[in-house]
């Protein structure tokens, strides 16, 4: 099965008053992040991180990445570049790459840890997931939000969990109906 999951920041204590995630501290973040992630995954999956993998973390990337089942791909993010010069943990991905063009279940799938206008497929029924804007409702969600199609697979927003292209697509109707304007025209 395919999974995705983005903008984990493992290890990053200010991301859980950013994202206002439901931990007390960073060690209770990372360690139910790693018991939700294996729960859910078993070593056949392939788990597509979009971005953000960990951040100002006191433990190795490494350390993270040995605990988490999967076929583990990473999807570039803002805040990979020293993950991406370590070696021990770059050997733990199958794949790495700035951009990726799938298919899941039949259905094209464009990976980008950034939210773009428009996608490859985009007019023909192709899905965008992304990460990077996290559970913020600005100017970038207002834009993505009318695109039935592009999938916000943020840690926060999918119960920290990865999740299915089915599943992505649940939550993100789940939260554009928790964070709808009244009076708004969705």
């Amino acid at each position: 099965m395919k999974l995705y999951i983005g903008d984990l920041h493992f290890g990053h204590e200010n991301v859980i008053r950013f994202d206002d995630r439901p931990f007390a501290n960073v060690r209770e973040m990372d360690s139910t992040m790693i018991q939700l992630w294996n729960h859910r995954v078993t070593k056949e999956d392939e788990v597509y991180i979009l971005g953000d993998f960990a951040y100002r973390s006191e433990k190795l990337f490494v350390w993270y990445l040995k605990q988490l089942t999967g076929r583990k791909h990473l999807i570039i993010g803002n805040h990979d570049q020293k993950l991406l010069k370590d070696p021990a943990a770059m050997s733990c991905f199958d794949s790495v790459e700035y951009y990726m063009d799938l298919v899941d279940q039949k259905r094209r799938v464009i990976l980008c840890h950034y939210p773009m206008a428009e996608w490859n497929g985009f007019y023909r029924g192709s899905y965008h997931i992304y990460g990077h804007i996290h559970q913020k409702t600005d100017g970038a969600y207002q834009y993505m939000k009318q695109f039935d199609h592009a999938l916000n697979a943020a840690a926060c927003i999918n119960n920290y969990i990865p999740c299915s292209l089915e599943e992505l697509i649940r939550n993100n109707q789940l939260f554009k109906e928790q964070n709808c304007i009244c009076g708004e025209n969705e």
